[in-house]
């Protein structure tokens, strides 16, 4: 049985509510609305959701905290003060997301999961010349040259970086799904 199945069973104590509530709101970078709750908890009424939400909304206020429970285009959505914008600006300006083609995606994936790999290698995988798209993955710092080959041809050899590993939040190589878990993956989406 999978975690899914486990939870979605499961009889919710009103005290947890809230701190289910909290974690969704937390994790998402957009509002969500009671009938949004309702369909992820089940057992739990609007009328329980909107009380609980309104209870966080309170403890926020008075405890003095950087970030309020807001209502946002008919649904709620945790964010920052007003008085702290300045701040928070100047932090996401140094943390830009990378955005990526789906030809950079493919030969990111063939980099993580085989480096380190030569421009060859990329394009014996995708079947087409990944010059550009190599060259666009060096320039956003998502992988590196690690070394030129031994052979004669001396290609270079490219790798992943740090930076790759924190734009998609993880902490080291072991934590890239296995082929298993995409395949399982693909099969429930």
């Amino acid at each position: 049985m999978d975690q899914q199945t486990n939870i979605a069973n499961q009889e919710i104590p009103l005290a947890q509510l809230k701190s289910i509530l909290e974690a969704i709101l937390f994790v998402s970078s957009e509002s969500i609305t009671i009938e949004q709750f309702c369909q992820v908890i089940d057992g739990a009424s609007s009328k329980q959701i909107k009380d609980e939400l309104a209870k966080l909304a309170e403890e926020y206020q008075e405890s003095g905290r950087s970030f309020q429970l807001t209502e946002i285009a008919n649904g709620y959505q945790i964010t920052t003060h007003p008085e702290y914008h300045d701040w928070v600006s100047k932090f996401h300006t140094k943390q830009v997301r990378v955005k990526l083609t789906p030809a950079a995606l493919e030969a990111l994936a063939i980099v993580a999961y085989k480096q380190p790999v030569t421009r060859a290698d990329v394009e014996a995988v995708r079947g087409v010349n990944s010059d550009s798209v190599l060259n666009s993955l060096l320039e956003k710092g998502l992988i590196g040259i690690s070394r030129r080959t031994p052979d004669s041809g001396r290609s270079f050899q490219f790798e992943t970086t740090d930076q790759f590993l924190d734009q998609f939040g993880l902490k080291d190589l072991s934590d890239l799904p296995s082929a298993e878990e995409i395949q399982q993956f693909l099969l429930t989406n």
